[in-house]
């Protein structure tokens, strides 16, 4: 997605991180359409705006526990398939769970310290606006600790795992094979087993790398 023309919406309670998180995007070439700082703003902002992607984070007022992510549900709902970015101080597996629970990608969580890196949050933003995902690797990590696999995950072995669990990191191939030390053919080779093995052929209507994805993190 051309980053020119990426429309956001932001939602954060802290005026100091809102005006930041629209400065960074600006200066990258997107366009902030609406900055809010509570839960019922955000979903009427989505609404109104339909934007490409939005950037929320989990605890808002008034009781600053999950009114950010009600709110982004609430707005998936009402606005089916609007991507949203999660942003969260610690890693919360009830709410990181929550989020993929509908299945659909253009889903993303991340931690605020990740915002620090210019260009792994911008490359985190295009990718959830695109309708894929992007995990903070201490949610993928914490979520992968604390969920059972299915029976049909179990079949996948070590390398196949790791391959995934990077995949669910929003990597590329390219991405994978690095930090994994193989080549790219391997990398291909693994993600094609995992997709045989998860049971997901190739369709021009579904994502198969985000269905793999979600499977094995919502599983």
């Amino acid at each position: 997605m051309d980053p020119a023309r990426l429309r956001v919406v932001i939602a954060e309670d802290s005026a100091l991180i809102r005006e930041g998180l629209a400065r960074l995007i600006t200066d990258s070439g997107g366009e902030v359409v609406a900055k809010v700082g509570d839960g019922p703003s955000f979903v009427e902002a989505v609404r109104e705006h339909h934007p490409d992607v939005s950037v929320v984070d989990v605890r808002m007022p008034p009781t600053q526990r999950d009114e950010g992510l009600r709110a982004a549900i609430e707005a998936r709902r009402l606005v089916p398939g609007t991507p949203v970015l999660v942003l969260s101080q610690y890693v919360e597996r009830q709410y990181a769970t929550e989020l993929l629970a509908d299945r659909a990608g253009g889903v993303g969580y991340l931690l605020k310290d990740r915002v620090a890196d210019v260009r792994e949050f911008m490359d985190a933003l295009r990718r959830v606006a695109a309708g894929g995902t992007a995990l903070d690797p201490e949610v993928v990590a914490q979520l992968m600790v604390t969920r059972q696999v299915e029976d049909r995950l179990r079949v996948l072995t070590p390398r196949e795992r790791e391959v995934l669990a990077a995949m669910a990191e929003g990597r590329t191939n390219a991405g994978i094979a690095e930090a994994l030390s193989i080549t790219e053919g391997a990398t291909e080779k693994h993600i094609g087993n995992i997709f045989g093995k998860l049971e997901l052929p190739d369709s021009e209507h579904a994502h198969r790398r985000v269905l793999a994805v979600l499977a094995y993190l919502g599983s």
